[in-house]
């Protein structure tokens, strides 16, 4: 072979071997939409139905507080974020698995494995999806869910202080808390209350009830007061004695003894807390003091959280990334795979609340990811090698064949030539 043969050879190795990669390339890139939008289905589904399970949960801040649809809606959207954490993972492994689903359907994962690629070439894509997810987990976690449940909180809040301007309707009983009921007979167009019955019992060792010809709210900062004319008090302290009776021509309430307290000392809650407040709580936080584990477990439990979608990746690839003929039923592999996620996700939060405990378990938080992914791992090499098996007496007798094929072929042919010439040919 001559020089030039050899520069015209090699130059055509690398032309081939650069399609070749540019193809793969194609392939990966094609997987990832494919997942990518996939995800953005499931994710906005699986969002929605959440949501209208919160809405339906909160409807009683419309129905029976007195409040506008797009409170409501506020409300709902912004507990969302507290629940990403489980939502993404989730979503993540559904269009995993559909996407493998699909690929194997097509036959795009047969045609890929006898080519000689391997389960990696349709894993990858999976598995940078999976980063891009858990970058947005820990987003959430770390600014996104702390804003939102400190805005939720000035919600609650808000609407907390508006009991009586907004709550108590004419003519009606209502409640905005268990032991408490305001009814009023009119609402006069100045804010005047006609007829007014307020019933609390939320204390077990005092009932009492306020009844008044008249009522009026005056706000008087940092409270609001509830003056009364003309009524009586009625208190009970205990049942087998008789009830007090206490008559009064004006009566000043604080209406802050009505509003039901979340938090008696203002102090944020771990998960109200942004990362540095996690790591530096005040020394004289209440909410510390009083539970430093919950702190902890907290902290721990934004930094797994992340590896939950690399997990579900890898359990996804174990599950249904091997090329099947599609003749073969995947529906039981795709049953364990969930069922095995699942399980891994409901340790998690299992552990989360041994982690309140004692800090002895905060290794099984990241450990439990990690599991998941050494045993898919190990269920894909078992595979490969299961594979690899299967091919070997191929690997073996397709040379032989091709070998006898050649041989037998030249012996027809040398046969041909060998033939004697028919009589008279000279």
């Amino acid at each position: 072979m001559g020089e030039r043969a050899r520069r015209r050879f090699r130059s055509n190795c690398s032309a081939a071997i650069s399609q070749h990669s540019v193809t793969m390339t194609i392939f990966e890139r094609y997987v990832f939409r494919q997942a990518g939008s996939a995800l953005l289905i499931i994710l906005l589904s699986l969002s929605s139905i959440v949501w209208v399970a919160l809405a339906l949960r909160q409807l009683s801040v419309v129905t029976s507080q007195g409040q506008d649809v797009l409170t409501l809606v506020k409300m709902t959207t912004l507990a969302l974020p507290n629940l990403m954490a489980v939502i993404a993972p989730f979503s993540l492994l559904i269009a995993s698995i559909h996407t493998l689903n699909r690929l194997n359907g097509d036959s795009e994962l047969i045609v890929l494995t006898a080519s000689g690629a391997t389960i990696w070439r349709a894993g990858r894509p999976l598995l940078l999806l999976a980063l891009l997810v858990g970058i947005g987990v820990s987003v959430v976690n770390h600014f996104g869910m702390p804003w939102s449940l400190r805005l939720l909180r000035d919600y609650v809040v808000e609407v907390r202080a508006n009991i009586l301007t907004q709550v108590i309707q004419p003519g009606a009983f209502t409640s905005p808390e268990q032991g408490l009921t305001f009814h009023i007979r009119e609402r006069t167009p100045d804010g005047e209350l006609q007829g007014l019955i307020v019933h609390d019992t939320r204390d077990p060792a005092l009932h009492q009830s306020y009844l008044a010809e008249q009522g009026v709210i005056v706000e008087r900062k940092p409270s609001n007061y509830l003056f009364m004319n003309k009524g009586h008090i009625i208190r009970r302290t205990d049942k087998d004695e008789p009830a007090q009776v206490i008559v009064f021509d004006k009566y000043a309430v604080d209406l802050d003894q009505f509003e039901k307290k979340f938090n008696d000392d203002g102090d944020l809650k771990p998960r109200e807390r942004y990362l540095i407040e996690l790591l530096n709580p005040k020394p004289d936080s209440a909410a510390y003091l009083k539970s430093p584990g919950q702190f902890r477990a907290e902290l721990h439990e934004r930094f797994s959280n992340p590896f939950y979608p690399i997990a579900f990746v890898f359990i996804a690839l174990a599950a249904v990334g091997q090329a099947h003929s599609t003749r073969q039923n995947r529906t039981q592999q795709v049953a364990i795979a969930f069922v095995v996620a699942a399980a891994l996700r409901l340790g998690g939060l299992a552990v989360n609340n041994v982690v309140v405990i004692t800090a002895a378990a905060i290794p099984l938080m990241y450990g439990l990811p990690a599991i998941g992914i050494a045993g898919s791992l190990f269920i894909m090499e078992r595979n490969r090698r299961r594979l690899s098996a299967s091919r070997f007496p191929g690997i073996l007798m397709d040379p032989l064949a091709d070998g006898f094929a050649w041989l037998t072929g030249n012996i027809r042919r040398l046969a041909g030539r060998a033939r004697p010439l028919p009589d008279g040919g000279a």
